[in-house]
């Protein structure tokens, strides 16, 4: 068991308390289903900023990407690199057409009702596919944020880790499951500031005491000189170009994560998007820079090696900050972790009582049961990804990885095109969206070779071809009434 200081209680519940406040003044806002799950269209341009960001970025800023950089040293910067293009393409290609147009759209709330009528789809299954897409996919996503969280009070507080797991989910559930989006978007904010404090102290508190950057550098530059060369391993390997695309593949998932696309959509004004955009892109710069430099103060500072790399954080915190501050640091990887989960959660509700359980219920929804579903499904949903969550052996960043993947290029393909593209097709969404979650299922099964390649590349493109190829295909089926509907959205940008 790890000795629990009474200041790093303390720090942690001041946190909770916070963040359950602000669920509860969220509940009293919340008045329909489409205040539980957007907000009722009404983030600043700097709520809705910040908050994807910290939804974005989850417990894998503060412990799998860290990790990742104490092992791999710069050749983590690949990642960082391309996720802040990724941060920067979806912002400026994406936030403003799919403001516009899910409004427009009968008020679409979720990406598959924005899918079904942008190509106004009679049947059910283009909206069923994209649903069960982020049903899938969403659970393993969930799941690493739970295991970020048992991790952390294992180490912090020394519980037994199955026991973390639950602690975590019980918090998460607490005031997502009342607040819904407003609660989400405001602890985000609240969260995301405690997360870029927590990313800011610990490398400039480590590189004053090794003397300056000079020093900070020449003490990893001792231990291994290669960690600080972005262009070789951590062995000294040149890096080949599989793994440079690869790494930098991780910003092509940005297109279709619907917990962050769901910022875009509940921005107040469609003229919004361009404060927030210049908000959202510096943030994540700074975010990834400073949790590369993370990993990189474990290596200058820490003697002994980590057994597990992605608590390098963790370890930190707890040796070279007072008990309370550490705390309040500590809790920072709670943020990140509740900022990301509690948004997936809502997104995951929000497609079963929006999209499938009236497909089920094969009648319209009163706004009391939309809502009661919502909530209902909040629980199940984090029910099933405790189970994904279970084993202590488990990486973040492998799960995260896996799940990023699966979304950006099942979903990322067919509404990036959607907005973009009057010719396409509900048939050509449909394979896209199969086509890219099928690449990666199969992908990642296999190694060795372009099957190193990150699965979430390969299954992009396909779902590019996909989109392209069987909307050409289908274009008979092109209904006028769609294309003049486009044309109308369209003219409003």
């Amino acid at each position: 068991m790890s000795q629990i200081s009474a200041p790093t209680i303390i720090a942690f519940l001041i946190y909770v308390s916070i963040v359950l406040a602000i669920g509860f003044y969220a509940y009293v806002r919340t008045k329909s289903a489409g205040d539980y799950f957007l907000g009722g269209r009404q983030l600043s341009p700097t709520v809705a900023a910040i908050s994807a960001g910290a939804s974005d970025m989850s417990g894998w800023v503060l412990l799998g990407l860290p990790g990742y950089a104490y092992l791999a040293g710069l050749e983590a910067a690949w990642i960082s690199i391309g996720l802040v293009i990724g941060v920067a393409a979806n912002w400026l290609l994406m936030a403003k057409r799919l403001r516009i147009y899910s409004a427009q759209l009968d008020d679409a709330v979720t990406l598959p009702a924005y899918l079904q009528r942008r190509f106004s789809d009679p049947s059910p299954w283009l909206k069923s596919i994209a649903s069960v897409s982020i049903l899938l996919f969403f659970l393993f996503y969930v799941g690493s944020g739970l295991i970020a969280g048992g991790k952390l009070f294992n180490e912090v507080f020394g519980f037994d880790y199955q026991i973390a797991v639950f602690v975590s989910v019980a918090l998460i559930l607490l005031y997502t499951l009342f607040g819904g989006f407003l609660a989400v978007s405001w602890t985000d904010v609240f969260q995301g500031i405690l997360m870029l404090l927590a990313l800011v102290a610990v490398p400039v508190l480590v590189i004053n005491q090794s003397g300056g950057m000079g020093d900070f550098a020449a003490q990893i530059d001792l231990k291994n000189p290669e960690l600080l060369n972005i262009f070789t391993s951590a062995d000294g390997q040149t890096l080949g170009w599989m793994t440079i695309i690869s790494a930098m593949g991780w910003g092509l998932g940005y297109f279709g994560q619907p917990h962050i696309l769901a910022r875009f959509k509940a921005l107040r004004s469609p003229e919004d998007t361009g404060r927030a955009a210049t908000i959202g892109i510096s943030w994540a710069l700074l975010c990834y820079m400073l949790a590369i430099l993370v990993g990189l103060s474990g290596v200058a500072f820490l003697d002994e090696p980590l057994v597990d790399s992605e608590k390098v954080f963790i370890a930190l915190t707890s040796l070279i900050f007072h008990p309370l501050v550490a705390g309040v640091l500590l809790a920072a990887i709670l943020a990140a972790i509740m900022s990301t989960v509690d948004s997936q959660l809502l997104v995951c509700s929000a497609s079963l009582a929006e999209d499938l359980y009236p497909l089920v219920a094969k009648k319209p929804l009163s706004q009391e049961k939309r809502l009661q579903v919502g909530r209902i499904a909040v629980v199940v949903l984090a029910l099933l990804a405790t189970s994904f969550a279970m084993n202590p052996d488990s990486k973040v960043l492998d799960v995260v990885s896996y799940a990023w993947a699966g979304l950006g290029a099942s979903l990322g393909p067919a509404v990036l095109v959607s907005v973009y593209w009057r010719g396409m097709t509900a048939w050509g969404a449909m394979a896209g969206v199969i086509v890219g979650a099928l690449t990666v299922v199969i992908w990642s099964r296999l190694d060795g070779g372009l099957f190193d390649l990150y699965a979430l590349v390969p299954g992009f493109i396909f779902a590019i071809i996909a989109i392209v190829v069987v909307s050409l295909l289908s274009k008979s089926k092109l209904n006028p009434v769609v294309v003049k509907q486009f044309d109308q959205m369209h003219s409003q940008l």
